[in-house]
């Protein structure tokens, strides 16, 4: 089984959700960005990380905007269920950019990073990495593999939300982040999918039958 949630920042109480006391050690928790408990690497953050190794489940965290990159990139890439992760814990795996992962009999298209709107107000290298947002060879990784799988992938899993969804949110995509708002919008109308889930917004919303925003919501696929 696969569940899926939103922006956790650091936050454990998520992992404690009804609806998880039921996972096992077969089962999945995908988290849509903003993990959180990769940013300090303070010995208080390394307690709560040993934590969730000691989950039943397994937790696979799609990066944000709000990530420690210097840190998450200590760890070494390596493939998982068909694409390339860090595998930080055996039941503790960051989703990379880009990827299709095969999880629980069906495919999973990931495609993490967005813009930080508080940029302003943060401090690069500490609170801040430019990492947040994809590069060139991110987008030619995923249109690759999503070839490789005929443009068809079961679900899609990203940070934010394609440009016209965020604009069917009533929200306004900011320019610092068009270029991943287009690809996504690109993906939205080349790839066909079941359905697709983010965070970032901060909110428990279903758009339409294809599109899902998440929160604090734990949904159960």
């Amino acid at each position: 089984m696969v569940y899926i949630t939103g922006d956790t920042h650091g936050d454990f109480t998520r992992f404690q959700s009804p609806i998880l006391k039921k996972a096992t050690a077969h089962d999945y928790l995908i988290v849509c960005g903003d993990f959180g408990f990769f940013w300090d690497d303070s010995k208080k953050e390394q307690k709560i990380r040993r934590k969730i190794e000691e989950l039943n489940y397994t937790v696979c965290v799609v990066d944000g905007c709000h990530e420690n990159y210097d840190l998450l990139e200590k760890f070494p890439t390596q493939e998982w269920n068909g694409g390339t992760a860090r595998v930080i814990a055996p039941n503790l795996v960051h989703l990379m950019r880009g990827q299709v992962f095969e999880i629980d009999g069906k495919t999973f298209f990931t495609m993490g990073g967005a813009y930080s709107i508080d940029k302003g107000s943060r401090t690069p290298g500490y609170s801040w990495w430019p990492d947040e947002l994809p590069t060139d060879a991110d987008y030619k990784e995923a249109t690759s593999n999503l070839q490789k799988y005929g443009m068809k992938v079961d679900y899609i899993i990203t940070h934010t939300l394609p440009r016209e969804m965020i604009l069917r949110l009533g929200k306004y995509p900011d320019a610092h982040d068009m270029e991943l708002t287009g690809f996504l919008e690109w993906i939205m109308y080349e790839v066909d999918f079941k359905h697709w889930y983010c965070g970032h917004w901060h909110d428990d919303k279903e758009l339409n039958d294809q599109f899902t925003i998440l929160w604090f919501d734990v949904k159960e696929l």
